[in-house]
């Protein structure tokens, strides 16, 4: 029996599937997070931001931010831009959870987000600086 062996998987190449594998996860949960949002289906979801007090157009606002960082963490190019915007995202719930909606403890997962979208906008720098040159054209 003769043995073929396996192509040897890169780390540029492992690092690529990974971050695919990550983004296509966090956009199937932003774009169902935001949806939600925006459908005002869940009344827990309607009752946090009322306690927010900022009115509906913030739930709104959220909710489409929330969809087009998740579509756009699915397009190459504006993959890097999309994360950069879900910081954001994640920075105003951080904030939010600490001061308006209790426990403090409910911090900890925008926080990770934040992280974890940061580093996938470190990743995918080299795309977001070729996108921001050829606009500049």
């Amino acid at each position: 029996m003769s043995a073929v062996a396996a192509a040897p998987v890169t780390r540029s190449r492992a690092l690529s599937i990974t971050l695919w594998t990550a983004q296509a996860l966090l956009a199937t949960l932003f774009i169902f997070a935001g949806a939600n949002k925006l459908m005002g289906m869940q009344p827990e979801v309607i009752e946090s931001f009322q306690k927010i007090g900022l009115g509906d157009w913030f739930r709104y606002l959220t909710g489409a931010c929330e969809l087009a960082g998740g579509i756009g963490l699915l397009i190459p190019r504006l993959a890097g831009l999309a994360a950069l915007g879900l910081v954001g995202v994640m920075i105003g719930a951080v904030i939010t959870h600490i001061t308006v909606l209790p426990p403090v403890a409910l911090a900890l997962a925008p926080a990770t987000l934040g992280v974890v979208f940061a580093l996938i906008a470190k990743a995918r720098w080299s795309e977001t600086r070729a996108l921001i040159d050829m606009l500049k054209r």
